[in-house]
């Protein structure tokens, strides 16, 4: 598939998610945002939800990408932690109907997106795990897959939350941040 062409459709997609949310969003929605046809569109993906499933993949790589670029494996740990929160809220505030619509909507696909919804998952548990492996958070508490869990599930319903009450992930940056540190070390 023409790499152009996805980003369009995949950008309508998007645009179409913040103007008028996932639900009402039709593939006329997005074929006209692009620009295109709805044969062209056929071609690649088989439905809305195939493409949804599509941009939320490369969304939450980018999302792991930037998360561990911001962090510096070298500080303390909890300094660590509250890079990795920074980059976390800074990646929702730059895409918080997409973000949110990944949270509410992707449950309602139940079999369409549950691998996407398992893959997402271990791929970012496999992130923390790699960030927590340095030798700074070796020092605190060792951090098990399941408190990463809770961790990112908190974290998920907190951004939720916060961006159907309109509010700025920024504001809630500080708690999460402690969240964090009491979830990894609750001696901190």
């Amino acid at each position: 598939m023409n790499a152009s062409f996805r980003q369009r459709l995949f950008d309508a997609l998007e645009e179409s998610i913040a103007e008028d949310g996932y639900p009402k969003t039709t593939i006329a929605d997005v074929v006209r945002r692009a620009r295109t046809s709805r044969r062209t569109f056929y071609e690649h993906f088989t439905s809305k939800d195939e493409c949804f499933v599509a941009l939320l993949a490369e969304a939450n790589a980018e999302q792991i990408r930037r998360i561990t670029a911001a962090v510096d494996p070298a500080a303390p740990w909890d300094v660590q932690a509250r890079q990795a929160i920074e980059a976390w809220i800074a990646s929702i505030e730059s895409r918080p109907a997409l973000m949110l619509s990944w949270i509410r909507d992707v449950p309602a696909l139940a079999n369409t997106a549950r691998r996407l919804q398992r893959d997402s998952m271990d791929h970012f548990i496999t992130m923390v795990q790699a960030l927590t492996d340095s030798e700074g958070f070796r020092a605190a508490a060792p951090v098990s897959r399941q408190r990463i869990i809770m961790l990112l599930g908190g974290l998920r319903e907190l951004t939720a939350i916060t961006v159907e009450d309109g509010g700025r992930m920024s504001d809630i940056s500080e708690e999460a941040v402690a969240a964090a540190i009491a979830l990894v070390d609750p001696r901190h």
